[in-house]
C-alpha cells in the first residue's frame, strides 16, 4: 500500500495479462474510507484484501466500482462480504455488467457480432473461448447502489467518461481526478465498439475528455502506471491521439467494402494474439463508427456483414 497527497492510499493488485497489475485507491471521509475499484477476482483476493486493509487504520466505508471491466469489478462481491460495506456502481455500467458477465446470452450474442463485422468463424471461436476463461474470476454485486453522474460520494463529485465503458464513472474533488482508465499515462486507453454498447464510443470518449480538460485537474490517479500529474496535457494529447489514429483509419480505406476485421490489420499488424485481436477489431470499429458520422467513411450493411468504404 503506498501513502499519496492527502491522506489518499495506492493499492495495486496483480493482474495474469497485460499491464500485469491495477492500481485500486482508499479515499478517506466520513465514516471511513471510500474504496476505488477491486482488481480481478483471483483464488486469494479475499486474503489480499485482508492484509491491505489491515495497513488501512479504519474500516471501509463503501465500495465504488468505476466501471465493469474484470480488473476493476471481479472482487466486488468479495469486498463485499470482507467489509461488510456497500458496493456503489454506475447505472448503465452495472447494466451492462449483468449482461455481460450474469448473462449465457452474451457469448452468443458476441459471436454473431464478430461474424458480422468479418471475423471468420475459427477466429471468432478463439475469441469467444479467450474472453469466457475471465467468467469464474469476475464476482460482482448483485446488488448494488446505483449511482449517476452528478452524485457526490462523500464530497467526492461522480464525473461520466464514457469511451473505454460506456458507464465508466470517474470521482473528482480539490483538483484531483480518481480516474479508472479514463486516463492513462504511458498507453492510450481502449476505446471499442461492441454490441449494446452506445453507437459512438469515440465520440463519447473525445466528448469526455474536453470535459476533463474543462474540469483542469492537478492530479489525476488512473487504474494503471504512474499518477498523472498534468491531466490536462494528457487530455490533450489523447485528443491528438486519435485524430491521427482517425486518419490512418480512413487512408485504410477505398472504394472497395472492407470490414472492420480487415480494417484492423493495416491499423494494428497481422501478428496478433487472439485476445489483442479482439480488442484491435473493436477499436477499428468505434474509429470507422466516428468517421461515418463525421461524413469520412460510409457503413454498409447487408444481411450477415457490416463493411465501410471511404466516400
Amino acid at each position: 500500500m503506498d501513502e499519496l497527497p492527502g491522506g489518499l492510499r495506492r493499492v495495486t493488485l496483480p493482474l495474469p495479462t497485460r499491464p500485469r497489475h491495477v492500481h485500486a485507491y482508499l479515499l478517506p471521509g466520513e465514516g471511513g474510507w471510500t474504496l476505488v475499484d477491486t482488481g480481478l477476482g483471483l483464488p486469494d483476493a479475499s486474503e489480499r484484501w485482508a492484509d491491505e486493509l489491515a495497513q488501512a487504520e479504519g474500516p471501509v466505508a463503501r465500495v465504488f466500482v468505476t466501471h465493469f471491466h474484470p480488473d476493476h469489478v471481479g472482487a466486488a462481491a468479495d469486498l463485499a462480504a470482507l467489509t461488510g460495506a456497500p458496493v456503489l456502481q454506475g447505472r448503465l455500467d452495472f447494466e451492462q455488467c449483468a449482461l455481460v458477465w450474469g448473462s449465457d446470452a452474451w457469448a452468443p450474442e458476441l459471436a454473431a457480432w464478430f461474424h458480422r463485422n468479418g471475423v471468420p468463424t475459427r477466429v471468432t471461436d478463439e475469441l469467444i473461448e479467450q474472453g469466457l476463461l475471465y467468467r469464474p474470476l469476475i464476482r460482482y454485486e448483485p446488488d448494488p447502489v446505483l449511482v449517476d453522474d452528478g452524485d457526490r460520494i462523500d464530497g467526492w463529485e461522480v464525473v461520466a467518461a464514457p469511451g473505454h465503458a460506456d458507464g465508466q464513472l470517474t470521482l473528482f474533488k480539490d483538483g484531483v481526478l480518481v480516474a479508472a482508465d479514463h486516463l492513462l499515462g504511458r498507453i492510450t486507453p481502449a476505446v471499442g465498439l461492441w454490441p449494446e454498447s452506445r453507437p459512438d464510443p469515440l465520440g463519447d470518449f473525445l466528448a469526455a475528455l474536453e470535459r476533463t480538460i474543462e474540469l483542469e485537474p492537478t492530479l489525476a490517479l488512473p487504474g494503471h502506471g504512474d499518477l498523472i500529474e498534468d491531466p490536462v496535457g494528457r487530455a490533450h494529447e489523447l485528443i491528438e491521439h486519435h485524430r491521427e489514429r482517425l486518419d490512418a483509419t480512413a487512408a485504410a480505406l477505398s472504394g472497395e467494402p472492407a470490414t472492420g476485421y480487415e480494417v484492423s490489420y493495416p491499423l494494428f499488424g497481422a501478428e496478433l494474439k487472439p485476445a489483442a485481436r479482439r480488442f484491435a477489431v473493436a477499436e477499428t470499429l468505434s474509429h470507422l463508427e466516428r468517421l461515418v458520422l463525421e461524413g469520412r467513411a460510409a457503413r454498409h450493411e447487408d444481411v450477415d456483414r457490416v463493411s465501410y468504404t471511404s466516400v
